[in-house]
């Protein structure tokens, strides 16, 4: 079944080349023209992806993304007409996945989509093999599933909060630098900045120290971070 992508940009031309750069990839996509008529969309369901503006009248990307948050992890790349790292930032530490600056490379944003999407688990046949189940302490990963535990508690990561959690997993007495955790969530050959990095692993932090577990994720001064404490406190 084609992915089902959800375009919101209230330039018609924007959302004209967006759907066609899509279509061509053998995406069906849907369009929004502002915030409500965004979240009206989301609310009637059936969406893999949404690529979301930022700027925009009345309710902006960044209102979208947070109530989407509320009850979601849709995977949401965001689109700015502006390079400001504040805004990149923010972007990602409020949930979105991925950024992008315009004016754009269609061709870019379509690779960007089917890197989220794979990462999600819904850009096409699975080549997982074997045990999808990764559990260190009292956190389980399940990779099929595309779900997180700590104890009896859920945790809600994005694709890319999700895929830096499971390098960490997978090894957990490895020191990863920036650039591994990044190859790890991006795939080979993305740039990120640093501040992207650190973004994620508040959000992972966060999470966890919400469900009783605030050291998941250790810094190794100088070198980048592995996996911390995996066990909920007595």
């Amino acid at each position: 079944m084609a992915q089902r992508i959800l375009v919101v940009d209230d330039e018609p031309h924007i959302r004209d080349v967006i759907c066609f750069a899509l279509e061509r990839a053998d995406m069906t996509s849907t369009t929004a023209r502002n915030g409500i008529e965004a979240m009206m969309a989301f609310r009637r369901g059936n969406i893999d992806l949404v690529i979301l503006d930022i700027g925009m009248p009345e309710m902006d990307g960044l209102e979208v993304c947070r109530h989407i948050r509320k009850t979601s992890t849709l995977p949401i790349l965001f689109l700015s007409a502006r390079d400001e790292e504040i805004d990149r930032v923010l972007g990602l530490e409020i949930g979105g996945d991925d950024y992008v600056t315009k004016p754009f490379s269609p061709r870019e944003l379509v690779a960007r989509v089917k890197a989220i999407l794979k990462r999600t688990g819904k850009g096409g046949i699975s080549t997982e093999q074997g045990d999808g189940q990764l559990t260190v302490g009292d956190i389980r990963l399940d990779r099929g599933g595309r779900t997180v535990r700590f104890g009896d508690a859920g945790i809600a990561l994005t694709a890319l909060e999700f895929s830096i959690l499971e390098a960490l997993l997978a090894r957990p007495g490895m020191v990863f630098s920036r650039d591994q955790l990044m190859e790890a969530a991006y795939g080979v050959g993305t740039y990120v900045a640093d501040r992207t990095v650190d973004s994620h692993i508040r959000n992972i932090r966060a999470k966890f120290t919400a469900a009783g577990c605030p050291s998941v994720i250790a810094t190794v001064h100088a070198v980048g971070f592995k996996l911390g404490s995996t066990e909920g406190k007595i």
